[in-house]
């Protein structure tokens, strides 16, 4: 019978396309508890990360094992079904979908966690894993809770192992990882995969090439605080939070683009708990002034906001009209900035070095416009409906009911 199953497994094996490896997607020698594979964007890091789980599945049997990324859906789709993922390799895992599930022919198995709720993170209490994949561990959104529950989780067997791969940022997980002397990191470019199709590369390079944001994207570097830049990593990680507490107040703030083809919109939406303000979620995206009044409207029927708060320096009274035409109910207040970008931004920077606002989880495009807007370029969207929604909530003001026009 073992015969039998030995002979199966071979030919399901040989249905697989072979594997090359690239120079860094080899996994390094030695004792290692966290290999950190750091690489621009197509750098061929989940396709490396992917390898070494599959190998390491079934050179031991019955083995347990944790994906993570920064939803469950991307574990599903990114590190399983994508083009780079586990079953584009080895078409001899049962993938439970419903389930996000993986087993092997040998009985080993995986499941899919995800990073973005308190809900995944409370996932990650109970199991306990020899291996563990963390997919762009710097987007995800509970990155501390997620590495600390998994972390306790991991004690199986002699030696169990962590494999990281992501774009980097300067998450404070990342930061103490790439100093741990535990390590093994793993360097590679967007350049460095000669699998990612020439005119993709080129393009890629021609449009980020020489930046700051190319840098990190395409290169792979980690970037710290930008000099001159008024918002910086610590303060926002400092004052982080994964639970929202009891609100008073939640604001939705928009900063709104005028076309489909414009800038984007921003849309912020922030809650008040006494004298701190929360950042609950960006919903910022291009689209034309009916479809980001809809995402507006949506948000704050979905926190009962009791206010939508709207920038008109550009649109003026179209604005409140385009929000009105959706819905008649909405408690609306234009504000029309008179003061420059960086006097109204300052004071809310202050609340940030009070430690008074306070990200629910990671907003990564939100918080790297944050730190990397100068004073005297143009501020990002994003930054200017923060400002707006933190403005309203910590104003000094007594609140007093907008009565829709």
């Amino acid at each position: 019978m073992r015969a039998l199953a030995e002979l199966e497994l071979r030919r399901r094996r040989a249905l697989a396309p072979r594997v090359t490896l690239l120079p860094h997607q080899v996994p390094p020698d030695g004792d290692w508890l966290h290999w950190i594979l750091l690489s621009g964007r197509g750098g061929g890091k989940t396709f490396a990360a992917a390898k070494y789980f599959d190998d390491y599945a079934r050179a031991n049997p019955g083995m347990r094992g944790g994906i993570i990324a920064p939803t469950l859906g991307d574990a599903r789709k990114l590190c399983v079904e994508g083009e780079t993922g586990l079953l584009s390799f080895n078409r001899t895992i049962k993938f439970n979908r419903s389930w996000g599930e993986l087993e092997w022919p040998n009985g080993s198995k995986a499941v899919l966690f995800g990073a973005h709720t308190p809900d995944d993170v409370e996932r990650l209490r109970g199991p306990q894993h020899h291996l563990v994949w963390f997919e762009e561990l710097a987007a995800a959104r509970e990155l501390d809770e997620c590495w600390q529950n998994m972390r306790l989780g991991l004690r199986l067997g002699e030696r169990p192992r962590v494999i990281v791969s992501t774009t980097p940022k300067p998450r404070k997980v990342l930061k103490a990882l790439l100093e741990d002397s535990n390590s093994v990191v793993t360097r590679a470019t967007t350049a460095d995969n000669p699998h990612l199709h020439g005119s993709v590369r080129s393009e890629l390079y021609k449009l980020y090439g020489g930046t700051r944001i190319g840098r990190q994207e395409l290169s792979g570097e980690l970037l710290e605080d930008i000099e001159g830049a008024l918002w910086k990593r610590e303060l926002i990680e400092d004052s982080r939070a994964s639970k929202v507490p009891e609100l008073t107040r939640v604001v939705v703030a928009v900063d709104p683009s005028a076309t489909a083809g414009g800038n984007e919109c921003g849309i912020i939406v922030a809650g008040r708990a006494g004298e701190h303000a929360y950042v609950l979620e960006d919903l910022t995206l291009q689209a034309s002034p009916n479809e980001w009044a809809k995402q507006a409207i949506a948000a704050y029927h979905k926190y009962g906001a009791d206010r939508l708060v709207a920038e008109t320096n550009q649109g003026g009274e179209m604005v409140r009209l385009t929000i009105h035409s959706n819905d008649p109910s909405i408690a609306y207040r234009g504000v029309h900035a008179k003061r420059g970008k960086v006097l109204r931004a300052e004071p809310i920077v202050a609340l940030y070095e009070q430690a008074r606002v306070h990200h629910i989880g990671s907003f990564a495009a939100l918080e790297d416009e944050m730190c990397s807007w100068i004073p005297g370029e143009e501020s990002p969207n994003r930054i200017d409906a923060l400002v707006h929604a933190l403005t309203d909530l910590i104003s000094a003001r007594k609140h007093v009911e907008i009565k829709v026009l």
